[in-house]
């Protein structure tokens, strides 16, 4: 159901001036909807201030708003508190009501503003402790379409505060949110591991390991950045001790979203480095004084061997020992190197562990496809099984078509993200083809890493980067590798796309990946990757080959990263007559 009852947005000056002629404004209309809707109803509101050229803002909602901002500009003497800022900068205030409004959809409403407006590249801060999302209510179905049209306003006012919805849903930093309303799956399981958590700490255990595990696109990054949050906030509310977490990625795209997450929502700024990658926790923390809650995204990229700067044997193991809670989401089917490669006992010891201490918990709804069951079972069945079957003409819409060459592809990618509702559409590969941090060398002829099939030819990414101007690298600072605008001519590799979403993928298959007798086969020795494809010494001393599965491995990550759609061009071409026949 949806309403035509617009919304009303009023901007003010926040300040007491400004309120008082809103107030009196109002009062002065004898009979007026908009009286009653903005000084009787609920209504939501947003005050927002410039900070060194960006913003920073608190929402709110209330069932009185001109009291409710009295008591903001009361607690404004206090330099400790934000409404501070009010005094001290040229702030604004935006009041929003509609005449559906009841107190179910403003904390709604406000829960949304604070979740998009976190995502937004120019705000720097939301000084809000956290937000309420509600569950069923009446008019709960009404929510989207009112929502949409007060976004429209306050876009009206502001685009720079308020950009597109497409712009603010394709951002990294809102894919990754604490602020998400969960699935009933998440919120169980994420309700569970806070009381195991809070018993831990309060019965002083150690070693405690929480294992939620999940494929690809089942919500995982959410959840962890949900239950990271939340532990904080509660803690801030009942006024407890701080408690000492860190949330832990081992990618390098991943790591950035998570910092900036941090500062937006001023945890940097009350407890210091929060967010970093497992070697740097390692190497910083001890066995006799650990912290409270560690929380590792992504564990499958954790190492089990060492490299460099980590000379353990097992992150994870290391992890546990300098915390008392370990809560860790992982994906077998994710592990893309013999450094991070999980010998199935090492694994099954784990999950045995957290088995013991009734700390397992499994994802199992796949959230990230728009599709149909019948789209996620083709894709399954591909990459895991090794099948390519017949694709069902049911597919909720999923758009998956397969090109004759690697230009028809490439334009097709390209159409998509020409429009804005499609923009964060790119070109990925298996890694096939030779690239290196270190520019080529002069002698070749070609000046970047490329991936090349026949005549066509595309940099790999983060190779157009180095033609770029230093104001354009800074403005690509806190964007992942899909959100910046010159990668459009690249191809992303797992190592850059790794944990992020795409509106439609564009992937290559390249020469590892063919079709013989029936089956897919994955060809190490065509493979560039060589942390793939190198020996991996075991327990027992011996040595051994994971080449295969792990690039089995490296094209579930590519294939699953469409929301809307999956574009392929395969290289071999018994494999891409395979797969025009089973889309047609």
């Amino acid at each position: 159901m949806s309403t035509n009852i617009k919304p009303i947005v009023k901007k003010i000056n926040d300040n007491i001036q400004g309120l008082k002629e809103f107030q009196e404004s109002l009062l002065q209309k004898e009979e007026s909807k908009e009286k009653d809707i903005l000084l009787q109803f609920p209504t939501v509101y947003i005050h927002n201030w410039k900070n060194t050229n960006d913003y920073e803002v608190y929402i709110g909602e209330s069932n009185n708003v001109v009291q409710r901002t009295k008591q903001h500009y009361e607690a404004a003497v206090d330099e400790e508190k934000w409404q501070h800022q009010l005094l001290v900068n040229d702030a604004s205030l935006y009041i929003i009501g509609h005449e559906h409004f009841n107190k179910s959809m403003t904390l709604d409403v406000e829960n949304r503003l604070m979740l998009y407006m976190m995502s937004v590249e120019r705000v720097r801060k939301i000084h809000n402790l956290r937000g309420n999302p509600q569950g069923r209510y009446y008019p709960d179905n009404e929510m989207d379409d009112i929502f949409q049209m007060i976004w429209k306003k306050l876009r009206m006012e502001n685009k720079e505060l308020f950009p597109s919805e497409n712009a603010i849903k394709d951002s990294a930093v809102f894919k990754a949110s604490p602020l998400h309303k969960l699935t009933e799956e998440q919120e169980e399981i994420k309700a569970k591991i806070i009381q195991r958590v809070s018993d831990a700490l309060q019965t002083g255990q150690r070693g405690q390991l929480i294992f939620i595990e999940g494929e690809a696109g089942t919500g995982k990054t959410v959840l962890n950045s949900s239950t990271f949050y939340e532990i904080f906030a509660s803690a801030e509310e009942q006024e407890l001790e701080p408690l000492k977490c860190c949330m832990l990625v081992n990618h390098d795209e991943q790591i950035n979203v998570y910092k900036q997450i941090a500062i937006k929502l001023g945890l940097t700024e009350r407890y210091g480095e929060v967010v970093c990658k497992p070697t740097s926790f390692i190497n910083r923390h001890t066995v006799e004084n650990p912290i409270d809650v560690a929380f590792v995204d992504e564990a499958h990229l954790l190492l089990t061997q060492g490299k460099q700067s980590y000379r353990g044997k097992n992150q994870l193991k290391d992890i546990i020992e300098r915390a008392r809670v370990t809560v860790v989401m992982f994906d077998e089917n994710q592990i893309l190197t013999t450094e991070q490669y999980w010998e199935s006992e090492i694994l099954k010891q784990y999950r045995e562990l957290a088995k013991g201490q009734n700390n397992y918990f499994e994802l199992k709804n796949q959230l990230r496809i728009k599709s149909s069951k019948e789209v996620v079972s083709w894709l399954d069945d591909f990459t895991k099984n090794r099948n390519i079957s017949k694709l069902a003409k049911n597919r909720g819409g999923y758009d998956i078509r397969v090109f004759e060459s690697p230009l028809e592809l490439e334009n097709a990618v390209k159409e998509k993200a020409a429009n804005e509702n499609h923009k964060l559409s790119r070109l990925i590969a298996t890694y096939d083809w030779e690239y290196s941090s270190k520019p080529p060398t002069k002698d070749r002829l070609l000046k970047y890493w490329e991936v090349m099939i026949e005549q066509w030819h595309k940099p790999w990414n983060r190779e157009l980067n180095r033609e770029l101007t230093k104001r354009e690298k800074k403005n690509n600072e806190s964007l992942s590798w899909a959100e910046q605008p010159q990668t459009i001519d690249e191809v992303g590799s797992t190592f850059t796309i790794q944990g992020f979403d795409l509106n439609y993928a564009g992937v290559i298959l390249g020469p590892s990946v063919k079709y013989r007798n029936g089956k897919v086969i994955f060809d190490p020795t065509e493979s560039w990757n060589s942390k793939a494809v190198q020996n991996r010494t075991l327990l027992d001393g011996t040595k051994k080959k994971f080449g295969e599965e792990l690039i089995q491995h490296e094209v579930r990550v590519l294939m699953t990263r469409g929301v809307e759609g999956l574009y392929i061009y395969a290289c071999d071409e018994e494999l891409r007559k395979e797969l025009l026949q089973a889309v047609k």
